[in-house]
This record gives structure tokens, sequence and C-alpha cells, in this order.
């Protein structure tokens, strides 16, 4: 398998985002960043998506279900800095997940969140695979949100009560301290003799397709295919740029060959 990576970060921070590749396997890490977290996480959630994200790579030639992998890394993160930081905090860092690897003549995948998994075939539209859930729950928020003066009361009391639905039953699930929540990932595979690549996108990435409307998920693979994953990013900053949306990292893995491995 070859794998294109591509990650830009914004100018606001250091890129919260993590990708990376082995032969027969790819991850990538979407750091969740909160105001306030370096109160609570002396690290910070850049250091937090690299370790997750170095920690799970280095789990994948294990004969076990990715579900099970994506466990230990989050518990082993968590035990790195369990005893400097506030682990169990709302705001303590988080982030999601996607994961492609390739066995047995499958193309296995996990998303946890609202990153993206986009698997290509060789005929018809292609599988995207993310979480919907917590971009649904936070839309409910947003109009009482809008609605609420910065830095009211009223405004960290919604932002609170959002916050508390994070890795719960009914709520949203991200990669924080609980291990548990490897096993709320969307999981699943299809045979690679049936696929000609995969993506897998951060959602500063996905936003060419979810917030932009630019292209749709067939186009994004005719790009990827045609010219990489710098170029969708590109796309993504002069949308931000033209629609005054503050920048978010975008991160990109583009795998071809896969019957090849």
């Amino acid at each position: 398998m070859r794998v294109t990576m591509t990650s830009v970060a914004t100018t606001r921070h250091p890129n919260e985002d993590f990708t990376g590749a082995l032969p027969a396997a790819a991850v990538l890490i979407d750091g969740a960043g909160i105001p306030g977290t370096a109160s609570i996480c002396r690290h910070g959630v850049a250091w937090y998506a690299n370790r997750l994200g170095g920690g799970l790579l280095g789990l994948l030639s294990l004969d076990r279900g990715l579900p099970s992998l994506l466990a230990e890394a989050i518990e082993r993160v968590t035990d790195a800095h369990r005893d400097t930081c506030d682990v169990a905090d709302p705001i303590s860092p988080s982030a999601t997940v996607a994961v492609l690897r390739l066995s047995g003549g499958l193309a296995e995948y996990l998303v946890l969140g609202d990153s993206f998994l986009v698997l290509g075939p060789a005929e018809g539209e292609p599988l995207v695979v993310s979480d919907p859930r917590e971009v649904i729950i936070s839309r409910s928020y947003e109009p009482a949100i809008r609605a609420a003066a910065p830095g009211s009361d009223e405004r960290h009391r919604l932002l609170r009560d959002l916050r508390a639905n994070r890795n719960r039953p009914g709520g949203f699930w991200l990669a924080k301290d609980d291990p548990r929540a490897a096993d709320e990932a969307i999981t699943g595979s299809r045979p690679i003799s049936g696929l000609t690549g995969a993506a897998l996108l951060s959602n500063g990435a996905s936003r060419i397709v979810d917030r932009f409307g630019l292209t749709d998920w067939p186009g994004v693979m005719a790009v990827l295919a045609s010219s990489g994953p710098a170029e969708i990013i590109r796309r993504v900053r002069r949308a931000e740029a033209r629609h005054s949306v503050v920048s978010d990292d975008a991160t990109i893995a583009y795998c071809t060959g896969l019957a090849e491995t």
C-alpha cells in the first residue's frame, strides 16, 4: 500500500492532527481542543493526538480487532499523563480516530467521531464512513449558544451541558480517558480486491464536502487520484477565506495500491 499524507495546521496553535502509516495500515487522529484545556493538562492536545496515533500505529500489527487495539492505545496514553493531569475533566484532551488496516484480503476500518474514511470501489459509489452523533447533538445546542451573550453564565452553562454528552450513553464518543469509548466506534470491512483506493480525512479537510459543498465524495476521490491531498486542502483554505470561516487543522491520508499489499 502506498500512502500520500498532507497535514496543514492553522496559525493559531500547533497542529493538533496526526497521521501515520505502515505498509498495511494508516491512522488519522484529529485532536479536540477546548478553551481551558491547558489548565487541565500540561501536555496539550497536540501531544495527546501524537501520542495516541503513534501508540495505535505500533499496535496494528497485532492479530486483534481494531476496537481492542484502540482501547489499549487510549489506556496507554491516559496512563502516560494520569498522574500529572486531570484526565477525567470534561475539557481534558480528546480526539477523533480513523483507521484503515489491510489483513487477510480485507480492508478493515474503524471510525470514532467525526473524522471520515472513504473506500473507493472500482465501480459504483464510494463507501463513506463517519460518526454523526457529535454533529447532531451539537447542532441542537447551536441556536441557544448563538443567542447567549459571549462570556455570559448562560453560554457557559450551555457549553457545559453540551460537553456533558461526551462519552456517555445517548451522547457522542471520542478517544479521551476511557478505553470503553473504542467499543462505540463504527467498524467494518470490505474485500481489498474491489477497491481502488482509500482516504482518511480530518473534519478540517472534509469541509470540502460537508460544509462548503464544493464537490461530493466521488469528486474527492477523483481529485485525490489526479492531484493528491494538497489540492483538496488548498480548495478548503480558499473557501474558508471566501466565506470568512475560521480555519481548522486539515489532514488527509490517501492510500493506493491496496491490492499490492
